[in-house]
């Protein structure tokens, strides 16, 4: 018999201690989760190509909203890629010169999401942004094209999805910020949109679990909430990786 010590010295109750079988269950069989119907190649939406007339221009914009520059790679006169992610998003956009044949400014529509709509206004505003007041759609399901069906100030009892504020970059392709306090069931973003692959997620735990091990220590006393402390760890640590730490 086999017993697992689980990271931070935790182990399973004795219930939860089983003979191993010839065929080790695997990680699809213990969630139960039937995958037929499903993909089984995730495809995540990685980069947004957004049309710029002035590189520089746009580039200064974008990164004083507070967007980390990730490349800047120049190959010859006529080719440059530029690239820059929003804080705390999985996807990034692009522009340049040579990337795409769409006219500068065409790109509408596009959307950020944040967790209280009044606070990401008054951050882009401060940032140079001229930024629309919170409003929400009359129709109350999605904004409308342009500044169509505007209804001022946030959604009542500011329902999650339902405000909105709007902001154009200097070529005039269209951002909208929604804001999202609650996601809908099945609406969630995987952990893997974070952690790039299972073993970035097992390597984040592993982490975790030797940086517990000398908070155990410093306590002198084991830790029954070491679920809670392992999330905001690598809660921590990825806000600092992504900030550039």
């Amino acid at each position: 018999m086999t017993v697992r010590v689980f990271p931070g010295g935790h182990r399973p109750r004795a219930s939860a201690i089983v003979k191993a079988r010839t065929n080790p269950v695997t990680p699809a069989e213990a969630t139960g989760i039937d995958r037929r119907g499903f993909a089984d190649m995730d495809m995540k939406l990685e980069v947004v190509v957004v049309p710029v007339s002035d590189v520089d221009k746009a580039k200064d914009f974008y990164q004083a909203l507070g967007w980390r520059l990730d490349a800047d790679f120049v190959t010859g006169p006529d080719f440059r890629v530029v690239q820059l992610t929003p804080p705390g998003s999985a996807c990034a956009i692009i522009f340049g010169a040579g990337v795409t044949s769409a006219v500068p400014g065409s790109a509408q529509g596009l959307q950020l999401v944040a967790s209280e709509i009044d606070a990401a206004r008054a951050e882009l505003a401060s940032r140079g942004a001229e930024v629309s007041e919170v409003f929400h759609d009359a129709g109350g399901v999605f904004h409308h094209a342009g500044t169509e069906g505007r209804a001022p100030g946030p959604a009542p009892e500011h329902k999650s999805y339902g405000s909105w504020v709007s902001f154009n970059d200097p070529d005039g392709n269209g951002w909208f910020v929604q804001e999202v306090t609650t996601r809908l069931p099945g609406r969630t973003t995987s952990v893997l949109a974070t952690y790039d692959s299972v073993a970035g997620l097992a390597g984040a735990l592993r982490r975790a679990a030797v940086a517990h091990g000398k908070h155990e220590q410093e306590t002198g006393q084991p830790d029954p909430d070491w679920p809670d402390w392992y999330a905001q760890y690598m809660a921590d640590e990825r806000k600092g990786q992504d900030a550039g730490a």
